[in-house]
């Protein structure tokens, strides 16, 4: 008897085919790269708290203040296709309730503009581009992806390095789960500043370089697993002055103990790692898996009916021969 192939069954064992090929492919090539930094972003986080800071029209320290930082983070399109780099401006300022309403960041209590350079796919600080400030460490804005549960080195920009934050379990912001991980930075001196002598206890001296220390009482990160993204941020600044060579602060510029996210900021950054997240999860594993199973019973299914084929209906029958007298 002959037997030719079902043409239904060659088609199922095709796209069984295709689906067991494309399971991999989607887990290994097209998730990896579309786990990237963006350079499209366009995002704006803001802290608050309560604090102390130096007024400087009136010569002296206020507490119990209201502190709000905006950080605005823009990516520059352009000179990120054009470098295979993500290159992102950002700008943070640091405001009292009397220059928050200020249209220009300068006339803010404190302003900082700088450009982060970053391997799209590691989160590794990449020195080109007009980079400002030269940073080193694991992650800034953003973790890198698939973090894991152990330590990382923190870019910490007032410090002007790298700071150790620790992997500390996990904890839910607006209901979603994230990595926490805190850190300290114990006082440091970070630089020089001209002011008047009588704000460093040198009343007799018109102008002191004097010098500028800063600590961190504690930061406080909760990250996205999957995507690195930020949910949670709370920091503690303090930045002080000292007489040259003084061991203890003269003057108090900015201090507060908890500066956090508020909660519009951390609800946007729960919706955008949802979001992120579930597209990754979908590449890396629903669809694989998925095509993978779907794949595997098409091609089984397609290779069973092949196997047993449908007979020729133009092909000769075997009957018994005649009985012979």
């Amino acid at each position: 008897m002959r037997r030719k192939p079902s043409p239904f069954a060659l088609v199922l064992l095709g796209l069984g085919t295709f689906l067991l090929v494309l399971a991999p492919m989607l887990a290994w090539y097209v998730e990896p790269r579309a786990a990237v930094n963006p350079v499209d972003i366009d995002t704006t986080a803001v802290y608050t708290g309560t604090g102390a800071y130096f007024d400087t029209a009136q010569i002296q320290t206020l507490f119990d203040k209201r502190i709000t930082i905006t950080q605005q983070v823009r990516g520059d399109v352009a000179d990120s296709e054009h470098s295979g780099r993500a290159i992102w401006d950002v700008t943070t300022t640091v405001d009292t309730d009397k220059s928050l309403p200020a249209a220009d960041p300068h006339d803010a209590l404190e302003f900082f503009p700088n450009r982060w350079v970053t391997d799209r796919k590691t989160n590794q600080p990449v020195h080109c581009c007009q980079e400002n400030p030269r940073f080193e460490g694991d992650a800034y804005l953003k973790f890198p992806f698939d973090v894991r549960k152990h330590a990382y080195r923190w870019w910490d920009n007032s410090l002007g390095a790298p700071i150790t934050l620790a992997y500390r379990g996990t904890k839910k912001i607006q209901g979603y789960t994230g990595y926490r991980f805190t850190g300290t930075v114990p006082p440091t001196k970070i630089g020089t500043r001209l002011v008047p002598g009588s704000i460093v206890d040198q009343p007799g001296r018109p102008q002191v370089l004097a010098e500028e220390w800063y600590s961190n009482h504690g930061i406080e990160l909760v990250v996205d697993q999957r995507t690195g993204r930020v949910l949670y941020a709370q920091v503690g600044p303090r930045r002080t002055l000292r007489a040259p060579g003084s061991t203890y602060d003269s003057t108090l510029l900015l201090d507060a103990d908890k500066l956090a996210f508020t909660t519009a900021t951390q609800k946007d950054q729960v919706k955008q790692a949802k979001k992120e997240s579930g597209q990754l999860r979908l590449l890396g594993q629903t669809l694989p898996i998925g095509a993978g199973v779907l794949g595997f019973v098409l091609a089984a299914v397609g290779g069973i009916l092949l196997v047993r084929g449908r007979r020729d209906p133009g092909s000769p029958v075997n009957s018994p021969s005649p009985l012979t007298m």
